[in-house]
């Protein structure tokens, strides 16, 4: 049963598919950094020095007692709160995530059609008499005027 499970985790599957998984993960947090560090400062600058992390509403407010001025004081406090700030936040994560993904199966699509291509007809033949070339409508060698069998 070990050398089993040896060959299955061994598989080229397998073992490009953890590297697929690694290589996300990472590519997730620079995609995660990207948002809360780079997208989101001007967008909340432009709407006046807000930080869409504490858009919060609170459902049940905890102890000691509302208001909260930001998330991190109302989840110190214990209160029960929707978080839509930090869900816009990963809105944005999954649309620049789902954008990457899709430029990078555009361009494998590109290559895969280029690779997919059919060669053109050819449009010469090689005689099986003289093996010289010649027109593949051709019925007869214009080398050794041999017979030839029709295209």
């Amino acid at each position: 049963m070990l050398k089993e499970f040896k060959e299955f985790a061994m598989r080229g599957n397998v073992v490009d598919m953890a590297v697929g998984i690694i290589i996300g993960a990472a590519f997730g947090a620079i995609v995660q950094s990207l948002v809360a560090d780079v997208v989101m400062p001007p967008i909340g600058l432009l709407l006046g020095n807000v930080d869409f992390a504490d858009f919060f509403f609170v459902l049940k407010g905890g102890t000691p007692a509302g208001p909260y001025a930001s998330l991190a004081q109302a989840r110190a406090a214990g209160a029960v709160s929707l978080n839509y700030g930090l869900f816009i936040t990963a809105i944005i994560n999954f649309v620049i995530i789902a954008f990457a993904v899709f430029l990078l199966i555009r361009g494998i699509n590109r290559l895969k059609r280029k690779e997919e291509t059919p060669a053109a007809e050819p449009d010469t033949k090689e005689c099986s008499y003289c093996l010289s070339k010649v027109p593949v409508k051709a019925t007869k060698c214009a080398y050794c005027t041999s017979e030839l069998p029709a295209a």
